[in-house]
């Protein structure tokens, strides 16, 4: 069953992140035109960076290179500059303004964009990059995080660095022990790629640049690490305060065993990239072009539920037929639709425009239930876990229940036999 928020009071930064969430699934789970974008838009010079405009923010904070012509965008990031870097960046947790005030209510989006968030050229600050402004740098010496030899960083191992700089380590350990009370096995980054994609730190590529995305356990790129710190700079105060509080709220229930098993897959991708037409955690081929493991929507659940071979789970397999988010919402009658109070984990989910009354080709995003109004999808951020509140619950539109359609509810022991 779903549980109303604890707090009552709505959460307004989920509203609005989850918003952008909504907006560019909504693109990306159609974004077939995508492709066919005019070459002039996918073709960078050899001197722009993807990142630019974070870049430039950056460099003006007086962080990362001592301008923008020696900042290195593609060379990953070391550990030496990482070490560098995180001591003059802010604690936002430390130094919010006020605690005892509750962060959902605010008007405004702590991301600071209006736009969807996978079109990575739009500046999430509104700072002009070639002011002089407040920096950070050093009396003498190139500026923290300068490019210098050392460790390569993992995607992963940053996001847990920054995440631990705006003392936030508590909310990622909250939301990994969530996960482990009802027997999971999240992996490590668990927590941190939550509350990492919570905050906004990581960005997805356009489809015709998906080669850029990275795996958590790839090299990060010094332009993506300059985007995750240009987000940090346009903090406007109460972000990780919000994210800290939210980490209470999740809460999941009993789990059965077949539950378990489909959401233990599920939850071991958080933190893959989105990658759209994919349905693989390794290296794939999509429509004629090689690219890195990572899931659109539809591809994240199709993978949990069709590709994965689950000893003994029967007719699970054959239970969803078609791969797009459109056929897998209409393979059910109406009839067999689970509405918003009757979800249950592992549930399959389908949001549409008009909501409950959308209509079969209104459908445009799914995602897979875990309970307590949290559920987890591939959007833009990833792989990710968001509560199912604001924008999403007021485009839910029905749920199906796959361990159902196989024989395979209530089941609190796992047969040895297929």
């Amino acid at each position: 069953m779903v549980k109303a928020s604890r707090r009552g009071a709505d959460l307004s930064p989920v509203r609005h992140r989850n918003r952008h969430y909504y907006l560019s699934c909504l693109l990306a789970c159609a974004c077939a035109a995508a492709l066919a974008a005019p070459s002039a838009t996918a073709k960078q010079s050899a001197t722009t960076s993807w990142a630019q405009p974070q870049i430039k923010e950056v460099v003006a904070h007086g962080l990362m290179a001592p301008s923008v012509a020696a900042f290195h965008a593609n060379d990953p990031l070391t550990q030496t500059e990482l070490d560098e870097l995180l001591p003059a960046l802010p604690s936002e947790l430390a130094t919010a303004p006020d605690t005892t005030t509750d962060p959902s209510h605010t008007t405004t989006d702590p991301t600071g964009t209006t736009t969807d968030p996978s079109h990575t050229t739009t500046d999430p600050t509104t700072t002009d990059p070639t002011s002089t402004g407040p920096t950070t740098t050093t009396p003498s010496g190139p500026p923290p995080g300068s490019p210098k030899p050392g460790t390569r960083v993992t995607v992963a191992a940053f996001d847990t660095a920054l995440v631990d700089q705006l003392g936030l380590t508590g909310a990622a350990t909250r939301f990994r022990d969530a996960a482990r009370l009802v027997g999971l096995a999240p992996p490590k980054r668990f927590g941190s790629e939550t509350v990492a994609r919570l905050l906004g730190l990581r960005t997805n590529h356009p489809a015709w640049e998906d080669k850029l995305e990275l795996l958590p356990t790839d090299a990060i790129t010094r332009a993506e690490a300059a985007y995750s710190v240009a987000q940090v700079l346009s903090f406007r105060g109460g972000e990780a305060q919000w994210v800290d509080d939210v980490s209470y709220e999740l809460t999941l229930p009993t789990l059965n065993a077949w539950q378990k098993r489909i959401l233990n897959y599920a939850v071991s991708f958080v933190g893959y990239p989105y990658i759209w037409g994919g349905s693989s955690p390794n290296t794939q081929t999509v429509f004629g072009r090689n690219l890195p493991g990572g899931f659109d929507c539809s591809g994240f659940v199709w993978r949990v539920y069709k590709l994965r071979h689950y000893p003994g789970g029967g007719r699970l397999s054959t239970t969803l037929r078609g791969r797009t988010t459109f056929t897998m919402s209409v393979e059910v009658p109406p009839s067999k639709r689970i509405g918003f109070d009757a979800l249950q984990p592992g549930d399959v989910l389908f949001f549409g425009a008009a909501g409950p009354r959308s209509k079969w080709w209104q459908i445009n995003h799914t995602a897979i239930y875990l309970g307590d109004n949290w559920f987890i999808q591939s959007s833009s951020n990833g792989v990710d876990v968001v509560p199912l509140e604001g924008w999403y619950q007021t485009r839910f539109a029905w749920a199906r229940r796959p361990l159902a359609e196989a024989g395979l509810t209530n089941v609190y022991a796992i047969q040895s036999s297929s």
